[in-house]
This record gives structure tokens, sequence and C-alpha cells, in this order.
């Protein structure tokens, strides 16, 4: 003999499944919380002059040309891992001076060649945006993007 699903039967199935998968995605949405900020996030690190770095890559729109943990253009290289690319990452001094120099040395008003723009920056701000680089590249992200040079 072969079994009929009521309406009250189906009623409950939908209601119990849609009940299970609600709960699946608050706990996955817990946990990616609880991932983002503890795990992956060194919040210790997250200084002023970080913060300023941050306020400072916005104001100049550098995501127009640069990616930053694989999100952006991709005019420009990749910039959440340039310290560690350039061997800076644990010389916040050494790090402010090659950003410094690569950022200066940049030529412009060369016509059919990627240029960067020159931002007339100060010295702290050079600083503040290498902090800013050098917490990026302090982010767990699972080894993403590769760090390959470019």
């Amino acid at each position: 003999m072969r079994e009929v699903m009521t309406k009250s039967m189906a009623r409950n199935i939908f209601y119990g499944g849609s009940l299970f998968f609600i709960l699946i995605f608050l706990g996955l949405s817990a946990h990616s919380h609880y991932y983002i900020t503890t795990v992956s996030t060194d919040t210790a690190k997250l200084t002023e002059s970080v913060a300023a770095g941050k306020r400072l890559w916005e104001k100049h729109a550098c995501i127009n040309c640069h990616t930053i943990l694989g999100e952006g253009a991709y005019f420009a290289p990749e910039l959440s891992n340039v310290m560690v690319r350039w061997g800076v990452q644990d010389d916040p001094e050494a790090a402010f001076e090659t950003l410094k120099s690569w950022m200066d040395s940049m030529p412009t008003g060369i016509e059919g060649r990627r240029q960067m723009p020159h931002f007339d920056l100060t010295d702290e701000e050079y600083r503040q945006i290498a902090d800013f680089l050098l917490w990026t590249s302090t982010i767990r992200s699972q080894n993403w993007p590769p760090n390959d040079a470019g």
C-alpha cells in the first residue's frame, strides 16, 4: 500500500526544513563574525596610524588601480602583501622608506604608459599608508591572494 503525503505532512516538512536551514545560516553567520573579528584580524596592531592610512587609501581612491586582499581594480599591483614581497614586513621604518622611495620614483607624463599619480604626500602620510599596508600583511587571508611578485 502506498502512503500519501497529506497537507499537514507537507507543511511540517516545509516548516521543519526552513527552521533547519535558518539555524544553519545563523550558525555560519556567527562563525564568520567570530573568525573575522578574532582569528583573521590582529586588532592589537590596529593603531590610529593604520586607520589614518586606510582613510588616505580611500581619499586617494587607490582601489581604483590597486587590489587589496584581491578586491579592487587590476590595473596596478596587489598591495595586501607588498611589504612581504619587499621584505620589510618586520621593520616599519624600512617600510616607510621603501614606500616613499617607490612612490616618489614613479614617472609621470609619459603617454601610453601606466602611471601612478603624484599625490604630494607628507612624510606623515607616507608613514600612515606604510602602516596600513604593514597591517594588511598581518591579516590571515588563507594565502589569498598568492604572494607572487608584481
